[in-house]
């Protein structure tokens, strides 16, 4: 059986840390509660060693999703073992390693001691809870049930993690092939090809076409290299600042949308996200136009941003939300039909979550469809170009004996 690490406390505050095998994450949790310990934290015990993992970069936004994460998924457990919230606030402070993690604790129970609410000393964070996340946990808090929109909201992250990481993984191999592609002909452009300018210095004219281009390509790269790499630079800083106009982003947004396998992947993904917002919010007691206007917010491509604006007007004014999605022509016409659906029933919190469910799934198999069309397309083609060059040089070696002397 597989093995687990594990961290939990005692309803005292004593922490502890170790390994367990079980057949899968509910059996430690049982085995833990069995011993009257408090699980905050459960993984596969080789999930560190994975490559993805070792390889991605700790950024300063990562870390702090990582940190709201583990604060979430502490404090729904202790929370629904039964500590009051100052208590399980005080065990978290007690317990954590992180300095950083120790301070945002520090400041959240702080304000719940002077009174305030969770959402509102979370609210004072400097940004650190988004929006989507206060409003759950105030949904959560005037229903009286803090503990269950605190897992609710965990296991929304754990989902959303769990999406980023699956296309993060899926994207590793292609990225270090097509780099080690570029590397590798950068090194017999501006290295290998050179060596025989030397050789087919007196042959001018005579040289073959083919090897004509190689060299011509290997020259220009020498001169024009770093220029060509600076100018890349600069466009790719002058790109990103563009973006940052609303009407230039709606634009390159719309075209995202209208790319061959891209556009269709991009709307997906785009999909389940908004699916998972808007229905971890409304089962979680948010009113639906306050809920789409924060799922709105979710979303990274500004034309569906816009059509979800456009569909919460329509909303407040009456009508249902599958007709103006429909209208628009932006989502998938499952997902609108299922909505419908939930709408009719209504039953709209649990098929959002359905739809969220369907989409995460058909992005993971299209990612591994294109990646096993992309892979052997890299392969072969990187291929191709290393063989053209050699037959290159051949030719030409093989044409000097034809020369007049």
């Amino acid at each position: 059986m597989p093995q687990f690490l594990y961290r939990a406390v005692t309803q005292e505050g004593e922490e502890f840390k170790g390994e367990l095998e079980a057949r899968d994450s509910d059996s430690v949790v049982r085995q833990l509660q069995g011993k009257g310990l408090i699980p905050l934290l459960i993984e596969p015990a080789g999930q560190s060693t994975d490559l993805g993992r070792w390889l991605k970069l700790e950024s300063g936004r990562h870390k702090q999703l990582q940190r709201v994460h583990q604060f979430t998924q502490e404090l729904a457990e202790l929370m629904h073992a039964g500590l009051s919230l100052d208590r399980a606030l005080a065990i978290m402070l007690q317990v954590s390693p992180d300095p950083e993690h120790q301070a945002l604790l520090k400041r959240v129970q702080d304000g719940v001691q002077k009174g305030r609410s969770l959402s509102k000393a979370l609210q004072e964070q400097d940004g650190q809870f988004s929006p989507f996340y206060v409003s759950m946990v105030h949904a959560a808090e005037t229903a009286g049930s803090l503990d269950t929109g605190l897992t609710d909201m965990a296991a929304y992250m754990e989902r959303s993690k769990a999406l980023r990481e699956q296309v993060m993984s899926a994207l590793l191999y292609p990225m270090i092939l097509l780099i080690v592609a570029i590397l590798s002909l950068i090194i017999i452009l501006t290295y290998v090809i050179p060596q025989f300018e030397q050789l087919f210095a007196d042959m001018g004219q005579a040289l073959p076409l083919p090897t004509r281009v190689v060299m011509a390509i290997a020259d220009f790269i020498q001169v024009f290299g770093p220029w060509v790499l600076i100018g890349l630079v600069l466009a790719g800083l002058w790109f990103k600042r563009h973006l940052r106009d609303p009407e230039a982003r709606l634009r390159w947004d719309r075209l995202k949308l209208e790319l061959p396998l891209i556009g269709g992947l991009n709307q997906r993904l785009e999909t389940a996200r908004f699916s998972r917002s808007l229905g971890t919010l409304l089962r979680g007691g948010v009113p639906m136009v306050s809920a789409l206007q924060i799922a709105r917010d979710t979303l990274s491509n500004q034309q569906l941003a816009e059509v979800v604006r456009q569909a919460t007007e329509e909303v407040r004014a009456g009508r249902r939300l599958a007709d103006p999605l429909q209208a628009s022509g932006r989502f998938p016409l499952l997902a609108i039909q299922m909505i419908r659906v939930g709408e009719e029933t209504g039953q709209l919190d649990a098929m959002l979550l359905k739809v969220a469910d369907l989409y995460d799934r058909e992005v993971g198999v299209s990612i591994q469809r294109m990646l096993t069309i992309l892979e052997p397309l890299m392969i072969v083609g990187l291929g191709l170009m290393i063989a053209g060059i050699i037959m290159s040089i051949l030719v030409a070696i093989m044409s000097i004996n034809e020369l007049p002397l």
